[in-house]
Formats: structure tokens, C-alpha cells, sequence
């Protein structure tokens, strides 16, 4: 079905249904992993990860809705899409697949070109919206990805030690709402951090960067180099790369006014220059 070789899990009870779709997708150059309940396809799952499932509804032991929603719930099975393919045809059914975590639902008998082609379009997708968060984990950034619910969907390694080691994961879901702007998140003997809206991450997801507040951030600051308030805001925007003019436009500061919190700040620090106040305030930063 593409010029790589596509692995996918076909799951049913049925020996016909398996029979039939394993000929048909390996006649396409597909690789076939079988299995023929709920619990065996997560088994299988969890040892090769498919790049597309075809889940039946009705089986015994586990259905397909509760085999779909345990695989969701797997981080590294997360972005694979499930299709449901059942005689179940009620809208019910159809939207219980879709709750599940299902990304299409198709009725038996299968058509074989229409299930082909929506495997297409869904490997696209899950590959494109895989590459995207690879890059973004990869970037080092504090980065979470929501669902229209508040839960966290994915997060990069880096957001994901932080809200480990804060033990805020509660906190944001409960923090988080549908649309609007920054959330304040409340963090245990801490100053609060701030969900700040990004764009959409997936279908139904929201993107939100972690980071702590100017105010929080300019405190850290202050506490940590014996600095006054005024002066750990101007060793924040420092490090932010902003020139003195632009400090003072920002703070309401006249350029001497900076010039003489920048002399202060680089006797506290033990630097003789912007550029080592800056890389300073980032290792502090870095370190909270």
C-alpha cells in the first residue's frame, strides 16, 4: 500500500474474516499480525508495535471498544490508529468506537478498496502527527499536549520530568479548559506555572507550553542571587536578550535606571557582562 512495508493487526474472532483480510492486505505487500480477542491483540501490541489496527467489536472476553481504549493507554501505542470493523451498524456503536479511541468505523460486509483507502489516509495522518511531535520533542522544550477534556495526551521528555518531579499531572487537567487563554497551574510549596495556549496538536488536542510566569520567573531570580525585585526582572529580560532600551519600555524604566540595576546585578553575580548575567539567569532558570 506504500513503497514501505506497512505492518498491520488485524483483530477478530471470525477464522473467515482473518482468512479473507490477511490474503487480500498481503497481496498488497502488507505485513499481517493476527490475533482473534482483545487481550491477545494487546499481547501482540506490546511486542511489535503495527502501524494500523482493524479491531472487530463483538469478541469475547475484551471487545474491541475496551481492547482500543487499553491500547490508548499505552504511551507507545498511543498514536496508533484503530479502525473498527463490525456488523454493529446502530450510531451508538459507532460512537462508542469513535469514544474509544477510534479514528474510523466501517460496517461489514468490508469493502476492500474503501478499507484500503482509509488505511491510506490514516497512516498519513498518525505518520505526519508523529513526525510533529518527534520534532518537538526533540527541541527541548516544555511542551503538553491536551485532549477537549483537559487530559494530558503526550507530553516532551523535558515537560513530562517536570510534571513527574512537581507531581502536577492533577493539577493541569484540572487547570485546563477548552479554548481561552494561559492557565494558571498550582504547584505544591511553589510559585504557580502557566499553560500557555500554543494551537491544535492532533484531532481534538491543543498544544500548551509549560513555563513559569515573568513574575515567578524574575522572584527565582531574586532569591536565588540576592537580588531586589526590581532587579530580578531586569536580570530576567537580560536573559531574554532584551537591550536596555527595551527593558525600560517594558518595566517603565528610564535607560540610566537599567544601566544602574545592571551594575548592581553584575557585582551580586560575579560577572562583568550581559552576556555572563545572561547565561547565568538561564543555568538558575534551568536548574528551578
Amino acid at each position: 500500500m506504500t513503497q514501505t512495508r506497512d505492518t498491520v493487526l488485524v483483530v477478530d474472532d471470525s477464522p473467515e474474516t482473518l482468512g479473507f483480510l490477511t490474503e487480500a492486505m498481503e497481496a498488497e505487500g502488507v505485513t499481517i499480525l493476527v490475533a482473534t480477542s482483545g487481550r491477545q491483540a494487546l499481547a501482540i501490541a506490546g511486542r511489535v508495535t503495527p502501524d494500523v489496527v482493524l479491531m472487530d467489536a463483538v469478541m469475547p472476553e475484551m471487545d474491541g471498544f475496551d481492547a482500543c481504549r487499553s491500547l490508548k493507554a499505552m504511551p507507545a501505542l498511543a498514536h496508533v490508529p484503530v479502525i473498527f470493523m463490525t456488523g454493529l451498524s446502530e450510531t451508538e456503536h459507532i460512537v462508542r468506537g469513535l469514544a474509544s479511541g477510534g479514528v474510523d468505523y466501517l460496517t461489514k460486509p468490508i469493502d476492500l478498496n474503501e478499507l484500503k483507502a482509509r488505511i491510506r489516509v490514516h497512516l498519513a495522518n498518525a505518520r505526519a502527527n508523529l513526525s510533529a511531535q518527534t520534532a518537538l520533542d526533540a527541541a527541548g522544550r516544555h511542551l503538553v499536549a491536551l485532549d477537549a477534556d483537559g487530559r494530558i495526551v503526550w507530553a516532551t521528555p523535558q515537560a513530562s520530568r517536570l510534571i513527574e518531579a512537581l507531581g502536577i499531572a492533577g493539577a493541569i487537567e484540572t487547570a485546563a479548559v477548552v479554548g481561552g487563554g494561559p492557565l494558571e497551574v498550582a504547584v505544591p510549596d511553589a510559585l504557580p506555572l502557566i499553560l500557555a495556549p500554543i494551537g491544535a496538536a492532533g484531532p481534538g488536542e491543543r498544544l500548551y507550553r509549560l513555563a513559569r510566569s515573568e513574575a515567578g520567573e524574575a522572584d527565582l531570580l531574586r532569591s536565588h542571587f540576592g537580588l531586589t525585585a526590581r532587579e530580578g526582572e531586569v536580570l530576567l529580560w537580560i536573559g531574554r536578550g532584551k537591550a536596555n532600551r527595551d527593558i525600560g519600555e517594558i518595566l517603565g524604566l528610564s535607560p540610566r535606571t537599567v544601566n544602574k540595576h545592571l551594575e548592581q546585578i553584575y557585582a551580586k553575580l560575579g560577572v562583568e557582562n550581559r552576556a555572563s548575567a545572561a547565561l547565568k539567569a538561564a543555568d538558575a532558570l534551568r536548574e528551578r
